[in-house]
C-alpha cells in the first residue's frame, strides 16, 4: 500500500469523525446530562452499572447518528450557511450513501445495547429512532423545531426510568418537560447565530419566530426550567444539595442572558456552550443528594 492510499484512508477516516461531530462534543453532553438526571432519580442514587454503561454508550452512538442524518437531509442547505458550509457532506468530501451507512451501523449498535434491557425500554427505543429521523425535516415547515429537539433529546429520560424501574412515573414526565424547556432555551440561543443565513434560505427556528423578543422569551423559558426542576425536586423529595445546584444553575442562566444582550455571534456561542455547565451542575446536585457520606 503506497503513501497516497494511506493518506487517502486517513483523510477519509478524519471525515467520518467530523461527520459524527466528535470534534464538537457539546451535543453529547447536552444529551448525556438529562439522561444521567433520569437514571439517578429513577435509581435514587447510583444506577446499575450495566444500565449506566448502556445509556452512556447509547448517548454517544445516537447523538452521532442524529448528526449524520441531519447532515444528509440538510446537505444542500448547509452549503449556504457560514457555520456549516465546510461539513463533510456539504463540501462533497463524503457521499450521502457513505454517511447513511455509518448512521445505520451506529443505530444498529445502539439498538443491540438496548436489547440488553427490558421490554418497555426496547419499546420506547423505537420512538427514539422515529424522533431522531423526523426532527431534521421540521425546520423546513415549522418555527418550533427546537421544541421537537427537546422531545428527541429528552426521550432518554422516560427510557432511563423504564430501564431502572420498568415503569415511567409522573416524575419522569416532569423531568422530561423541564428538559424540553431547557432545550428550547439553549437551542434558540444557538439559532440566533444562524438567523441571518436561515432567513435567506428559508429555514425556520424559534430565533426567527421570537424576533426582537428573543432574549425576553429565552429568559422566561429559562425561569420555567428552574420552576419545573423545583417541582421535580419536591416530587422526588430531594435535599439541600439539589436546590443549591438550582441556585447556581439560575446564575448561569443570568450569565447567558448577559452574553446574548447584543446578539453577538461569538457571545451567543459562549452562552450556548455554557449550558454544558448547567447540566453538570444539576447532575452534581443529584449525585451529592443521593451520595452516602
Amino acid at each position: 500500500m503506497n503513501i497516497k492510499i494511506i493518506k487517502s484512508k486517513i483523510n477519509k477516516f478524519k471525515q467520518y469523525l467530523l461527520l459524527m461531530r466528535l470534534h464538537k462534543p457539546i451535543g453529547i453532553f447536552l444529551l448525556l446530562w438529562p439522561t444521567l438526571w433520569g437514571l439517578w432519580i429513577a435509581a435514587e442514587g447510583f444506577p446499575d452499572q450495566k444500565i449506566l454503561l448502556v445509556f452512556i454508550l447509547g448517548v454517544f452512538l445516537m447523538r452521532s447518528a442524529g448528526c449524520i442524518l441531519n447532515d444528509i437531509i440538510d446537505k444542500d442547505l448547509d452549503k449556504f450557511v457560514t457555520r456549516t458550509k465546510d461539513r463533510p457532506l456539504a463540501s462533497n468530501k463524503l457521499s450521502s450513501i457513505e454517511a447513511f451507512t455509518i448512521a445505520c451501523i451506529l443505530i444498529c449498535v445502539a439498538f443491540l445495547l438496548i436489547l440488553t434491557t427490558n421490554i418497555l425500554t426496547i419499546q420506547l427505543s423505537f420512538i427514539a429512532i422515529i424522533l431522531a429521523s423526523i426532527y431534521p425535516f421540521l425546520k423546513r415547515y415549522i418555527y418550533i423545531p427546537q421544541f421537537f429537539l427537546g422531545v428527541t433529546f429528552g426521550w432518554s429520560i422516560p427510557m432511563a426510568f423504564a430501564a431502572v424501574s420498568n415503569s415511567v412515573p409522573l416524575i419522569a414526565w416532569l423531568l422530561f418537560i423541564a428538559n424540553i424547556l431547557w432545550t428550547v432555551a439553549y437551542d434558540t440561543i444557538y439559532a440566533i447565530i444562524d438567523r441571518d443565513d436561515d432567513l435567506k434560505i428559508g429555514i425556520k427556528s424559534t430565533a426567527i419566530l421570537f424576533d426582537d423578543a428573543d432574549r425576553l422569551i429565552i429568559g422566561i423559558i429559562q425561569s420555567l426550567v428552574i420552576v419545573a426542576l423545583i417541582i421535580v425536586g419536591q416530587e422526588a423529595s430531594l435535599g439541600l444539595e439539589y436546590y443549591v445546584s438550582l441556585l447556581f444553575g439560575s446564575s448561569l442562566f443570568a450569565y447567558q442572558l448577559y452574553l446574548i444582550k447584543n446578539r453577538d455571534r461569538k457571545n451567543c456561542m459562549k452562552a450556548f456552550l455554557n449550558n454544558n455547565f448547567f447540566g453538570l451542575l444539576i447532575f452534581a446536585g443529584l449525585f451529592f443528594n443521593y451520595y452516602e457520606y
